[in-house]
């Protein structure tokens, strides 16, 4: 349907195209400037978003052959290629005719004659009434004339295709398939499939938009996107930090208190040794770099927290090296510092 808009808009120059442009011309300098002046590009940029609104309007019309002939002939229009003016045998010049040949009421087509006498749809001779010849130009908007309103009152309706609505989805994934990425397939509630690409490091709770992926929009409008919500499943070995894996480690109290080097592992499967130094306590976080989750800044790390087990049973020979320990550190209380800090 015709806008005031395109009296005003040259959409070709929006576009950086030439006004005999092909399709694919049309189609290659859309996509270029919709990347970028796009909004996810452009955040907080109010001159980029009228921008990338104005590139949309441009390319919903000029990729559609009927609204950019109906364009082309309303820009004619407004450079003042057409000229309004009763027709005769000695006129000179284009007529109603010229303005209308487009849609194929003028010399090139049959005579059309217009009335506007009458509240019919014609002439009392069956001639055309001009209501009846702008509502097929313009949609149907100047048939409201007929109750009283200005017959160019469409003009400043809104126009031009709908993009298709956007669609919300969720799905579930293994943390491993979180972590390293995973390829999955989702049925839409009306039984459309979708297979798309889940990037690595997805977390869980997060929002992805699949661009393209939701519904269909009117006839040359772009599709809607599919807004998927991601939960991750728990692992029973690996926890989560930002980019960052974690474990828990557990080593025996003689490796604590004495030292030692121990095998940690990793999600691929690969242990990584690290060195556990003599008197490290339970909740020491060892790191190890590089071995963690790779996010669009980095990797991530893997940290080791200790945790040092108490052994259940003792042989009498370690009870008898316990309690010699103990008999050793019998003046160090551990919990002083504990209660002072409890009475302040």
């Amino acid at each position: 349907m015709a806008s005031q808009d395109w009296f005003e808009k040259d959409f070709y120059a929006i576009l950086g195209v030439p006004q005999d442009a092909d399709a694919a011309t049309i189609k290659k300098a859309y996509r270029r400037l919709a990347r970028k002046h796009h909004p996810d590009q452009n955040a907080g940029d109010t001159a980029a978003e009228r921008r990338f609104k104005d590139i949309g309007e441009a390319h919903s019309v000029l990729s559609d052959p009927k609204q950019r002939e109906e364009y082309d002939a309303v820009r004619q229009m407004a450079r003042g290629g057409a000229r309004f003016r009763a027709g005769g045998p000695g006129g000179a010049g284009g007529g109603f005719e010229d303005v209308f040949s487009a849609f194929g009421a003028g010399a090139g087509g049959p005579r059309v004659r217009f009335s506007t006498g009458g509240p019919g749809r014609s002439g009392a001779g069956g001639e055309q009434d001009l209501d009846d010849l702008l509502s097929q130009m313009f949609g149907g908007a100047a048939g409201a004339s007929r109750g009283g309103a200005d017959p160019f009152s469409g003009f400043g309706a809104p126009r031009g295709p709908r993009p298709g609505a956007d669609v919300q989805a969720r799905t579930t994934l293994s943390f491993r398939d979180a972590v390293e990425g995973a390829t999955v397939t989702l049925t839409t509630a009306e039984g459309r499939r979708i297979t798309t690409k889940i990037p690595a490091g997805v977390k869980d709770g997060q929002k992805i938009r699949l661009r393209g992926k939701g519904d269909e929009g009117d006839p040359g409008a772009s599709r809607g996107d599919l807004i998927l919500t991601v939960a991750v499943e728990k692992h029973p070995v690996f926890g989560r930090d930002g980019d960052n894996l974690t474990v828990e480690l557990p080593v025996t109290f003689a490796e604590a208190a004495l030292g030692a080097t121990v095998s940690v592992p990793t999600l691929d499967g690969s242990p990584v040794r690290v060195k556990v130094a003599p008197g490290t306590p339970s909740g020491r976080v060892l790191r190890v770099k590089g071995r963690g989750v790779q996010g669009r800044h980095g990797t991530g790390d893997l940290l080791a927290r200790v945790s040092v087990v108490v052994p259940q049973r003792l042989t009498d020979t370690a009870r008898e090296a316990v309690e010699a320990l103990r008999a050793e550190e019998a003046a160090v209380d551990p919990r002083a510092g504990l209660f002072e800090q409890a009475s302040t």
